[in-house]
């Protein structure tokens, strides 16, 4: 088995270590979805949402809750962590360098991302009859430009965090601020047209993954679909920044 394998694995296990990584980044966006979906009210088309359910129009809103405890949360600390302890700077003396460790973060990171997708789709069109992504193949390109964008900002708060518990703090700022931007925390039609339109284009880009999940806008040849396309790329813009800002003042100890 290779080097990036065995690190993985064991990142693995101790990801499933973590309570709190798995209850609130897996677990929760499904729970918290069928939490309120018990409620009739939210199981009722609404003239509001142009006459379709509450449940459906906010499950991709509790799917980037997840991701966000996933990708900013727990990724950044867990870093910053084995730079604090010198798990990296003594696995630099070793064959396996430590970017290895990075990557397997990376993809135990993304494995737990669409477990939690997972879970909450097959949950929702189960249990409270929310139709599955009309456009799978658009929704998972959504799905990985902005979760990665929220990889690489995680990362660069590991990068420039001096210790855990300083990057534990910038992560939590990081998170509350991009779900209260992303509607996440509030109904998008409650906010200001500022924060609205900033919403759109906030990691991990809960607009586009509505888009893509009800298929309303994607297809459209219009204003709609070229403003799902920019979300799109806005997404990767800042996956692409962050992890360049983030590989550039990287420190291993």
């Amino acid at each position: 088995m290779s080097a990036l394998c065995t690190l993985t694995v064991a990142e693995a296990k101790l990801f499933l270590r973590e309570p709190m990584a798995v209850v609130f980044g897996v677990l929760f966006p499904t729970a918290i979805l069928l939490g309120l979906g018990a409620a009739p009210a939210l199981r009722e088309p609404s003239p509001e949402f142009g006459g379709a359910r509450f449940i459906e129009l906010w499950a991709p809103s509790a799917l980037v809750l997840g991701l966000g405890i996933v990708g900013l949360q727990h990724l950044p600390g867990v870093v910053a962590g084995y730079r604090e302890r010198g798990i990296l700077r003594r696995m630099s003396t070793t064959p396996v360098h430590p970017g290895t460790v990075l990557v397997a973060q990376l993809v135990v990171a993304l494995a737990a991302a669409v477990v939690a997708a997972v879970l909450l789709i097959v949950s929702a069109w189960l249990v409270l009859d929310v139709p599955l992504p009309r456009h799978p193949v658009r929704f998972a390109v959504a799905f990985l430009l902005g979760f990665g964008a929220l990889l690489a900002i995680g990362m660069l708060i590991a990068a420039v965090a001096p210790t855990s518990r300083v990057a534990t703090g910038l992560a939590m700022v990081g998170y509350l601020v991009t779900m209260f931007a992303g509607g996440v925390f509030l109904p998008r039609f409650l906010l200001p047209g500022f924060l609205m339109r900033l919403g759109e284009y906030t990691p991990p880009g809960a607009q586009s993954l509505l888009s893509a999940w009800s298929g309303d806008t994607v297809a459209a040849a219009g204003p709609a679909g070229s403003a799902y396309l920019l979300q799109l790329g806005t997404m990767a813009l800042i996956a692409v920044a962050a992890g360049g800002a983030a590989a550039k003042s990287f420190r291993w100890e």
